[in-house]
C-alpha cells in the first residue's frame, strides 16, 4: 500500500479514535447503524479502502483494508463484504470480552 494511502487511512483511524470523523469517512452501505466506516483514497497504484468499525465506546477497530481491483462500478466486493462481516463479528466479540477463533 503507498504510503500517501497510509498516511490518509492513518489519519483516519487517528480522528476515529478521537471521536472525529476524518472528510473522506462513510458509512459502509450493507450494515445499518453499525459504526461501520469506509475511508476510499485514490492514488496513482489504484483505489484503496479502509473499513473500520466505532462501534465500540473504548475501541476502534480495523475491519479491513484492501484495494479495489474490479474495473465494474464502485460496490465493495462481496468477498470483501463477507469478510468485514466476519470480521466485525469477531470485534463484536472481542469488546465483550469472549475468546475466539481470531484473537
Amino acid at each position: 500500500m503507498p504510503s500517501d494511502v497510509q498516511d490518509t487511512f492513518g489519519y483516519a483511524l487517528h480522528q476515529a479514535q478521537s471521536g472525529k470523523k476524518h472528510p473522506q469517512a462513510k458509512s459502509l452501505k450493507g450494515f445499518g447503524s453499525a459504526g461501520v466506516i469506509e475511508v476510499v483514497e485514490n492514488s496513482v497504484a489504484g483505489t484503496f479502502r479502509a473499513v473500520y468499525t466505532v462501534k465500540f465506546e473504548d475501541a476502534v477497530y480495523v475491519l479491513h483494508c484492501f484495494q479495489k481491483k474490479s474495473t465494474q462500478g464502485i460496490a465493495t466486493p462481496k468477498p470483501d463484504m463477507d469478510l468485514i462481516l466476519e470480521r466485525l463479528k469477531a470485534a463484536t466479540s472481542h469488546s465483550k470480552g469472549e475468546k475466539n477463533d481470531h484473537s
